[in-house]
């Protein structure tokens, strides 16, 4: 049975941008819901070799929607994100477990900052310029909620993150000129959910905390489309409207 929650006001096109070592697949829950409430869903599939890359990638599938767009990054998809939000057909921007970088700002300098006694990513050393997650430790950092059999195949079906794309820095920050909403997801492994909660700050974000892992978008996606839905609808974040363009 369809759930009709859109009723034709506000944004309708929603894209979706995963992160490092996943591909869109993960996606699929929160597709369906935000299907099935009446809205248009593109995922994009981004090779996640460079920044650069990406953004060209993101922008393509953007250009193919009929209107406004609310553009959503999971971890390193929000850096993502931040550079091609600046595309005039963005009406907002969602972070879900993401770098938000400001401008200058890589995921790598962003990890480099990461909190006293914040958990360890288990990030292998590179390999002809690409990093994976040790699979053996996979669900524990990445999936920790994310149903045993699904973690399994996540870790046995990574996709290789070019050492170039998490140095990939963000030229203008699209969250200086545009509303933002942010779900930190408190259980994080690999991003911190402090670090979170910090850059949600700076972005001047409307935020949500929802216990999860960092593929909260995986385990928790009516959560996940929950927020997603408030951002199409323009709830705009507190002190938004006043705030303006961040200095």
């Amino acid at each position: 049975m369809t759930d009709e929650r859109n009723n034709g006001e506000g944004t309708r096109n929603i894209v979706l941008v995963h992160g490092g070592f996943v591909d869109g697949s993960g996606w699929q829950g929160v597709y369906d819901r935000l299907r099935n409430r009446g809205y248009n869903v593109a995922i994009v599939q981004n090779p996640t070799i460079s920044l650069e890359d990406d953004v060209a990638v993101t922008e393509r599938t953007i250009a193919a929607q009929d209107g406004p767009v609310i553009l959503v990054g999971h971890s390193y998809g929000g850096a993502v994100i931040t550079e091609a939000g600046n595309n005039p057909k963005v009406a907002a921007l969602v972070y879900i477990a993401a770098f938000a970088p400001d401008k200058d700002e890589s995921v790598q300098s962003l990890i480099q900052n990461s909190p006293a006694g914040a958990p360890v990513p288990p990030i292998l050393p590179p390999q002809d310029g690409f990093l994976f997650l040790d699979r053996s430790k996979f669900a524990a950092s990445f999936a920790a909620d994310v149903r045993p059999e699904t973690a399994t195949f996540m870790a046995d079906s990574q996709v290789p993150w070019g050492v170039r794309a998490l140095a990939g820095a963000v030229t203008e920050p699209a969250w200086r000129s545009k509303p933002s909403w942010y779900l930190v997801s408190t259980e994080d492994r690999m991003i911190p959910p402090d670090a979170q909660r910090s850059m949600a700050k700076r972005a001047g974000s409307e935020v949500v905390e929802v216990k999860g892992s960092h593929a909260v978008y995986v385990s928790q996606p009516e959560a996940v489309a929950d927020l997603i839905e408030r951002a199409a609808n323009g709830d705009l974040p507190k002190g938004r409207q006043s705030r303006g363009a961040h200095a």
